[in-house]
Formats: structure tokens, sequence, C-alpha cells
């Protein structure tokens, strides 16, 4: 495959991405079970991530003009607040196999995004066999042979909203991307995402008190979300999306619950079942195909 050898770098830093946010439920239940609140943790990670990035930022501070600043906030909120206030309020209403199942979707709502607003973003039968066969995977290993789902509306709305925000989140990142390098627009994203998220406050009053942090496995678990995989993982994500293109990319999110599901076998110990590894089987292979059925992507005019 030659297109994956040319941008071979950018593939990895997908592939990295997706492994280490498939990684992040553990940092988050340890959160909530020391009395953070799912506001809180995202609040804190990506004040973190916002202070970490300012070392390398460029000086300026707004867009060239007030719709490409209106496009960095709708970027905030869809990928920051909207997206992780969604699905976070998902897990405390449904099941987390639904959640997983659900927001599993996302790649293939990113495609049909990115087909009908993204010029040169294009899908055809094989994206759309391998996504399919993907998720099939998926549900075997969430459920992992326990085929046992509860119906729950509102979270299995907010579900599929938190996927539909990623999905306009990177659709949004490629309208930037020609006039804006990758650091300044994570940045943005950062305090955009800060700062609607604020609003919640008003409703779910603060309650986590700062001497909270000296406790180790708070601080370790707030480090690890915030500048690794909000910081790190935001702009490795963000300049895979500009590299490879926006379907591309979000191709190896189907992965991630196989990555959540390998956690939870190393460091909670649950068990894996033969269903679970078909599941595997099917999910590398969906994700093959689908690479095979992607045009090759167009190069923005601006690198950085």
């Amino acid at each position: 495959m030659p297109l994956f050898q040319n941008n071979a770098r950018y593939h990895l830093l997908a592939l990295l991405a997706t492994v280490i946010w498939g990684t992040t439920f553990v940092s988050t239940k340890i959160l909530l079970s020391h009395g953070l609140t799912p506001a809180e943790i995202m609040f804190l990670r990506f004040l973190l991530a916002y202070i970490a990035i300012w070392s390398i930022s460029p000086a300026r501070l707004f867009a060239e003009n007030l719709r490409d600043e209106a496009k960095l906030i709708a970027a905030g909120m869809c990928g920051g607040s909207l997206y992780f206030f969604a699905e976070n309020s998902a897990l405390e209403i449904t099941q987390a196999s639904n959640v997983a199942i659900i927001i599993s979707i996302t790649p293939l709502l990113t495609a049909i995004l990115s087909h009908l607003f993204v010029r040169g973003e294009r899908f055809g039968s094989r994206l759309l066999a391998g996504g399919l066969l993907s998720l099939i995977g998926i549900a075997c290993v969430v459920l992992n042979g326990r085929f046992v789902l509860h119906i729950s509306p509102l979270g299995d709305l907010l579900t599929l909203f938190a996927g539909f925000m990623w999905a306009c989140y990177n659709i949004i990142l490629t309208k930037l991307y020609a006039r804006y390098d990758t650091v300044f627009i994570t940045r943005k994203v950062f305090f955009y995402g800060l700062v609607t998220l604020l609003p919640v406050f008003l409703i779910q009053p603060v309650e986590f008190h700062f001497r909270q942090l000296l406790d180790p496995t708070i601080a370790l678990n707030l480090l690890f979300l915030g500048l690794l995989a909000s910081f790190g993982c935001f702009l490795i994500w963000n300049i895979a999306v500009r590299h490879i293109g926006t379907i591309r990319a979000n191709s190896y999110l189907y992965l991630s619950p196989l990555i959540t599901f390998t956690t939870a076998a190393i460091f909670l110990q649950e068990e894996i079942t033969p269903v679970a590894l078909a599941g595997t089987a099917l999910i590398l292979s969906g994700v093959w195909i689908s690479e095979q059925g992607l045009p090759k992507p167009k190069r923005h005019p601006f690198h950085k």
C-alpha cells in the first residue's frame, strides 16, 4: 500500500491517539470513584492541556476574522464541552456497553458528513462494508459474550449526539487547516472547550477542593488525562487529520473499544471470551477494508 507507506507517520499518530484515548476510561473511573464529577474532570484536564500548549503555541490570540473565530468556537464546543459532557452524562444514565457501541458509529457519521461538506473526501461501498464489519466486531468485543443491552432512550440519544459532535469537530478542522497551523487551532479548541463548559457549573456547582490534588492518585490521573490524553492526543490527532484526511483518520476510532476492552482485561481482570476474540478479528478486518476503499488524500496548502 504505497499510500500508507508515504503517510505512515501520520497513520501512526492517528493510531497512537486512538490507543491512548481507549485507555482513558480507567483514569476517568478512578477519578469518579474519588468524588470528582464528569464536568470537573473535563474542566481540569482541558485546563492542564491549555496551560501546557501555551509553551509551544504561536503568540497570536485571535483568528484573522470573526468568521474563523466563530469556527474555532464551534470546534471547541463540538470537540470539547458538548462532546465530553454528552458522553459522560450518558455513562451516568445508560450502560457503558450501550455507549461504547453507539459511539462507535462516529467514523461512519464522519464519513457521511465529509462526503457532503468536504471537497475531496468521498467514500464508497468498501468503506461502508468495512465500517459495518467493524461495528459488528465492536458489538462482539463490548458485549464480550454477554448479549444483554438495556434501552435507555435519553442516554442512547446523548451518546449519538456525542458521536455527531465529534464528527462535526473533524469537519470544522478541515475548514481551518488552509489558514491556520495545527498548534494554534488546538490551543483555541482547549480554550473554547473550557469557556463553553462553564455554564454547566451554574447547574452543577463545583464540589472539587484543590487540596485533593495532593492525593497522588488524583494528581497522576489528572496529569495523564490533561497532558497526554488531551494536550498530546488532540495535537497529534489534529496533525493526522490534516495530512491523511478526516475519513481515513477517523477509521482508526473503530479500534478504540478494542483498546478499552484490552485495558480492562489487564487492569480490571475482565474475562476475555472467544466471542470477543472473534470481534477483534472483525474490527481489524473492517479497518483494513475501509482503508482500501479510501481515495488518496489531498494535501492542504498550509502544513505545519
